[in-house]
This record gives structure tokens, sequence and C-alpha cells, in this order.
């Protein structure tokens, strides 16, 4: 019995050992834990060394029991220095360092002396005899202050803890310090005062009250994260357990049954051996379906399956648009399946706004706080946040329990915070390793749904604003155009006013220049002719002027009429070109008419014509160079009669000529050929021979000369025999 209860305690022991250290073999928890196990395994060995006789050898016995005392002080030192790092490391004052030390190693090495140890002896009848040390109640008392601190240090963990911390450090507590008092009892105290020896063969008891509490704070309460792996080695251990409780069971009754009772080694070999072998392995996943159902249901209730979260989870994140309810419906699903006392969610928005949803009546993070936290990700990186971990001093820890918050998850876009995700205290066994790698492969989709969330919230946004913004701009709009309208109004009146009242005294003055010029005030010089020459065509141009300000006035107010009357258009376009040549030669260039047509009589506003006529030759002197010669043709074609001003000047360049026959529009190079033109000659051109049914004509190549021209219908306006007649 001593040995299948050695057996059993150190193969629990030494893979609960091996579960921790392999979990993390860098943490200070997991190594001192290793290092307990290691001492509770050499203690049971030792134990059972002592209370064993090795073929009579005292020597054996002697050096296992000096090694028992010592490993019996060293489960109590290693649970000591555990609980100088659980849940977290604490600061130690030198003064208790150096007590601890001391106190350790003298105990250390007097354990593996006579004077704790005593000496083992053998009686006449071959019985083992265990004498008590002198100084055995210095090792007792020295045991208990351990065990004392140990509960001290594990009590101040209750006290600053919450949560899940708190119940691992009270069911450590109770683990340690009942298996301590237990150990004490059996293997010193009872020896002490009974001067019996029987009780140590009890050590083990000890041992498997201690791993049996730790392993529930494994796989209950999550000790060092290992309860998946804690609890499916259990699973294992049960299913082997059972099928080979079957086997035997089996073999037992096929022995009876067909071998009369015999058990021999012609069983292993037989065919109803290896049917049995085949029956174990068919029903082995079947039993190990059960004992996982069972072991789930101890200790897994509030387990999930991640691949199911982590479907539902993408099916909201793809299903909702609004962003509000994306974040309460997530919030909702991820608190109900981590069993987290407040999920919520803190998203940036519109640069200067955020907003906060998440499960019913949860904490609210305020932007100041969050602005800390942008602080620490960009210093510390973008890991997932547990508050319990971080030191206690630490101010991110303060302010994430002020909030309530055990673990905060922030939501990256490339280097950018887009918000938090924050989750409560967990209802039942705390947050494991499982559970935080499950929120960090679901947080690239969370940011890709609340990125385009907020992007359809900025358009629901524009949307609910835009009617008004285009009410408002709309009103803002007719306010402008009646104001425009009115100053156009006023500037056409003024224009209009102006102009008539400049074109009697102008008419005036071009006259009596004329009537110098003509000799009837006396004889002038050449000189004074000259420079009345000048006067003369100045004060023509003004009057051309006028009447083009007049006519786009009248455009404007709807009073440009025309009055037609026949009138000769070869001899009409003769008068002008004989009128300007005055013009030409003062420039150094000449008019040329070439009249194809001969005389026809048109109905046709004859001042208006003589304007546009006017207008396209004088452009063409304006615009060409000196010692050139601008034609002007006349001719029929096709039912209409074309004029043609055709020169080789300056040209209009080919990305200005859409442009051209705008109201006050004139081309680049126009004006700084002639600064002080008004861009209303060509827009009234069009006006006029549009009025008249006629079309425009116009080409023109930068640098090479233009056409200015138009079309008239002959049969439209031509002077029939009646109009004649009358």
């Amino acid at each position: 019995m001593d040995a299948f209860l050695l057996v059993i305690t150190i193969v629990i022991n030494v893979s609960l050992g091996l579960l921790v250290i392999t979990r993390d073999k860098k943490s200070t928890q997991a190594r001192l834990f290793g290092l307990m196990i290691f001492f509770i395994c050499l203690w049971i060995v030792t134990n059972y060394l002592t209370n064993h006789t090795a073929g009579y050898s005292l020597v054996v016995n002697d050096v296992a029991n000096r090694t028992a005392f010592v490993a019996g002080y060293g489960i109590v030192l290693a649970g000591l220095m555990f609980s100088y790092v659980f849940p977290k490391r604490r600061e130690i004052s030198l003064f208790e360092k150096i007590c601890v030390t001391v106190m350790s190693l003298f105990i250390l090495i007097l354990s593996a002396t006579d004077s704790v140890a005593g000496h083992v002896e053998l009686d006449q009848n071959k019985e083992l005899i265990f004498s008590v040390g002198n100084l055995l109640w210095v090792y007792a008392l020295m045991f208990i202050l351990a065990v004392g601190l140990l509960a001290k240090n594990l009590t101040l963990s209750i006290r600053k803890e919450r949560g899940l911390r708190k119940k691992q450090a009270l069911l450590l507590l109770i683990a340690f310090c009942s298996s301590a008092l237990l150990g004490l009892s059996l293997n010193v105290l009872l020896p002490l005062f009974g001067q019996d020896w029987d009780t140590t063969r009890l050590g083990p008891i000890v041992t498997v009250v201690l791993v049996g509490l730790v392993a529930y704070t494994m796989i209950k309460h999550g000790l060092f994260d290992i309860r998946l792996a804690a609890v499916r080695s259990a699973t294992y251990v049960l299913a082997l357990l059972t099928l080979s409780a079957i086997y035997y069971f089996l073999a037992y009754i096929v022995s009876i049954t067909l071998f009369s009772g015999e058990v021999n080694s012609s069983v292993s070999i037989s065919p109803v051996n290896i049917l049995l072998a085949l029956l174990l392995a068919f029903i082995f996943q079947p039993i190990k379906r059960f004992f996982d159902k069972v072991t789930n249901d101890i200790f897994y209730r509030d387990r999930y399956d991640s691949n199911e979260f982590i479907a539902r989870i993408s099916e909201v994140l793809t299903t909702t648009t609004d962003l509000r309810g994306l974040l309460q419906r997530a919030a909702t699903d991820i608190g109900s399946t981590f069993k987290a006392e407040q999920v919520f969610f803190f998203v940036y928005y519109n640069h200067s706004h955020h907003i906060s949803a998440g499960t019913k009546h949860h904490s609210s993070l305020p932007e100041k706080d969050a602005h800390q936290l942008n602080g620490y990700i960009e210093t510390e990186g973008r890991d997932v946040i547990v508050t319990e971990l971080l030191p206690e001093t630490h101010t991110v820890r303060r302010l994430l329990m002020s909030h309530k918050v055990a673990v905060l998850m922030p939501l990256m876009s490339a280097d950018v915070v887009l918000g938090y995700l924050a989750l409560g205290e967990q209802r039942s066994s705390g947050y494991t390793n499982r559970d935080i790698k499950v929120l960090g492969t679901i947080s690239d989709e969370l940011v890709i749904a609340i990125q385009n969330a907020l992007s359809v919230q900025e358009v629901k946004d524009i949307n609910i604003h835009l009617q008004q913004r285009i009410d408002a701009a709309t009103e803002e709009l007719r306010t402008s155009n009646a104001q425009l309208r009115h100053l156009d109004v006023t500037k056409d009146e003024f224009l209009s006013m102006a102009s008539h009242q400049l074109r009697t005294p102008l008419t005036s003055v071009k006259g009596y220049i004329s009537m110098v010029l003509e000799g009837d005030a006396g004889k002038i010089s050449d000189m004074q002719k000259h420079l009345l020459n000048e006067a003369f065509t100045s004060s023509e141009r003004m009057v051309h002027l006028i009447h083009d300000f007049l006519n786009v006035s009248r455009l404007q107010t709807g009073k440009f009429m025309l009055e037609q009357h026949p009138f000769d258009l070869g001899r009409l376009v003769k008068e002008e070109v004989d009128s300007l040549r005055r013009t030409a030669e003062s420039r150094s260039m000449k008019l040329k008419f070439v009249n194809k047509i001969g005389e026809l009589t048109l109905n046709i506003d004859e001042n208006k014509i003589r304007q546009v006529i006017m207008n396209f030759i004088d452009n063409a002197l304006y615009y060409s160079y000196e010692n050139t010669t601008i034609t002007i043709e006349l001719e029929q074609k096709e039912g209409n009669v074309e004029l043609r001003v055709i020169d080789t000047g300056i040209g209009v360049p080919k990305s200005e000529q859409a442009q051209l026959f705008s109201k006050f529009y004139r081309a680049s190079n126009a004006r700084k050929q002639r600064p002080d033109g008004t861009g209303v000659g060509l827009f009234l051109a069009k006006k006029v021979i549009t009025s008249h049914g006629g079309d425009v004509l116009f080409e023109s190549v930068e640098g090479k000369g233009s056409t200015f021209g138009f079309t008239l219908p002959v049969e439209k306006l031509i002077v029939k025999s009646d109009d004649n007649s009358n």
C-alpha cells in the first residue's frame, strides 16, 4: 500500500510540476512551484525509505531520515518564497531578507544532524526504532514561523487583490497552511509527544491534500493558466484507468468461464485477449468523450467554443452598419461569452469627438484618460493590457481599476489608436491566456468593422444636415442673385444714361473737327491737320464705343430691336472701308475690298450692320502688323451672302477661341496689344448677325492671323418687287 501511494503521489506531483514549468519556463512563480514539487517528491521518497528496511542496512534509513527532515522544511521554504512573488513580486525589507535567509540556512543544516533527525536503530525483532533529536522543537518552531510568514504574505494578497487573484490567494493559503500543519503534526508533533513514528507513514496524505488543493486552484480558478492541460490530462488518466479496470474485469470473467479460473500466460496471446484489446480500442473514444463531458461540466461550465464565438462576432460585424448598434451588439456578445461584469467600447469619432457604447450600466472612459492610455500605448506597444499584471503603483493600473476594467484591448489602425475595448472583471474563474488570444484574434476584424461603420455614420450625418445646408445655400444664392440683378439693372441704367449724355457732345466735337479739317475755319498746317486727324479718329472711336454700350444696355433690358429697311449691302461695306482708309494709312496698312456680288439690296438694320463691319475692320487694324494688307471680301454662296475680313495679325490662342464672343471677354494676347479694349464689340456683332438670321464666321491661328465675318440669308432678307413698289 505504501509503495502504491508513493507511485501515485509522485506521478501526480511530477505531472503538475511539468505542466506548470513547461507552460512558462521564465516565470519565477513557475520555477518556485517546480522547486516545491521537487522537495515534495524528495520528501515522499525519503519518507518511504526511512520507514522500510533495506536489507537490514541502517545507512539508507538514516540518510533518508535526515534528508526527509531537510526536504520537509524545503517544501515550506519553497512555499514561502512563492508567496513573495504571488500574485506579483512584492518589495522585501533588508531585515526580513536577512532573517529569512539566516533562519532557512540554519534549519536546513540543523535538520541533517542528530539534534533534529535523531538516529535509527533496530530492536530485537529487527524493527526500526527512531530516536528524537533534542532540538526537534526548534525545527518545529522554525517550521511554524515559516508557515506563519507564508500565511501573512498570502493574507496581504487576499486583502489587496480582488476577483480571481483574491480567490487564488485564499485557496493557496488554505492549501499551504492545512497541509503544513497536518504534515508537522504527523511527522514531528505526534512522534515528539507520543514517541511513536508510525504516523510518518501517513506523510504522503499531506502531499495529497496540498497537491489536491493546488490542482483545484489551477483547474477551477486558473492558477498558472494550465487549467485546460490539467483537465485534459485528468480526462486521459480517468479514461485509461477505466479501460484498465474494464480490461481486468473482462479478463477475469473470461478466465473463469473459459479456463476454469486459471489465469496463465496463454491468456495474453489467446484470440480472446486480442478481441478484448480490440473492444477496448473501440470504446476508448466514447469513454474519453464521457469524461470530457464530466470534466467540462465540473470545471468548464463557463467554457466557450472559440471558433463558434469568432463566427458569431463576424456575423455581427458584417451585418450591422450602425456604429452604436454594432458596438452594443458586439459588447453584449463578448460580455456573455467571457462572463464579464461589463464590456464597453471607446471609439474616436470625427477626430474631435468619441462614442462610447457597451453592455448595460457600463463605465465610461473620459477623453483625458484615453489620452493617457494613448501615451502608454505609444511607449509600451499595442498588446492587450491586463490590469492585475501591471505594477501595483503604475498609474495606468490605478486608472483602469477606477473604471473597473480588468482587460483593455487597443483598437489600432496602422499606428493610430482608433479606440479601446474594455472588459470588466470575469464573474467566474478569471481571464486566461486563451481568452486574451481570442480577443487578439478578433481585433483586426473589429477595427475594419468600426472603420466601415464610421464611414457609414459620416455619410448619414452628411445626409442629415445636407438638406439644411442646401436650403441655407439656396436662400443665400437667392439673396445674392436678387442683389446681383438689382446691381445689373442699376448698371444698365447708368450705362444707358451715360451713353445718351455723352453721345450728343461727342457728335458735336466730331462735327467741329471735321469742319476744321475741311477748311471751313481757315487754312491749317500739315502738323495741325495730323493732330486733328488723330482727334477725329479718337472721337469717332468714342462714338462707336458709346453705341456699343448703348446696344449692350438695350440687350440687357430687352430693348434691343432691329430697324430694318432696304439698303445695298455692297455700298454699305464700301462706305465703311473708305471711312477707315485714313486710319489704316496712319498705321502704314492697306485695306483691300473685293466685291463679288455687285449690288444687292437687303432688308437690314443699316446702322447696326455698319457697326459690325466697322468692328471687324477696326480689330484687324489694331491687331495686325505694319506694312500688311487687310482684305475685305463680299461674295454670295449657297443662298447666303458672306463677308470676310482677313488679316495676318497676331491671331487668337486656340484655348481661348471658344469664349471669344462672350460679353467683356478678350484674348490674353489682345489685352497686351490693346489694353484699352472693352470686349463688347464681338459680343454685339454676334447678337446683331443672329438677330438678322445669320451666323458669325471665325477662323484664327495664333501668330498667323484671323478671319472674322458673317453670313446673311439672302432669301430671307432680299427686297422683293412688292417691297420696292411700296
